[in-house]
């Protein structure tokens, strides 16, 4: 399988939401528990405006998306260089398996470097062992336990 890593474009839009709504029903977020609207289209449009830290990359094989990271540059109080936070990574089921997940973050350490950060992190489910073999092999865990209070 030809696999190309690249900057989502405008003109992904139409592949692109099936991916987002994938990765969004598979964290609960379908139905009547589904994201807002707005809040899907205000996402794709900071893909896309340089004053946001946000950014996107998608795998693509013969003209067809397989794959989506979200990732985001911030600040930090231990270090002088950004922080690459990598945000969200959904890949097709038909797709699992094949390199396009590792592709996926591979990149986003990629645009990492170039941004001068010293560091990608992410966070998955406890529950979601499949990522977590791929993410063993990857990167280290960290040994932090998340904590949050939504209101």
């Amino acid at each position: 399988m030809s696999l190309t890593i690249r900057s989502v474009t405008r003109q992904d839009y139409d592949q692109w939401l099936p991916l987002w709504d994938g990765y969004n029903a598979f964290y609960g977020r379908s139905g009547p528990t589904a994201l807002a609207a707005e809040i899907t289209h205000m996402t794709w449009q900071r893909f896309f405006d340089a004053y946001e830290p946000v950014h996107a990359l998608v795998a693509e094989s013969e003209g067809r998306l397989l794959g989506l990271t979200h990732y985001l540059f911030h600040r930090s109080t231990t270090a002088i260089e950004p922080s690459c936070y990598l945000q969200d990574l959904f890949t097709l089921e038909a797709s699992r398996g094949k390199g396009v997940a590792s592709a996926l973050i591979y990149g986003v350490y990629e645009r990492a470097k170039l941004a001068g950060s010293p560091r990608v992190y992410w966070q998955t489910h406890e529950t979601n062992l499949t990522a977590q073999s791929l993410y063993d092999k990857v990167a280290e865990r960290s040994g932090f336990i998340v904590y949050r209070k939504l209101f």
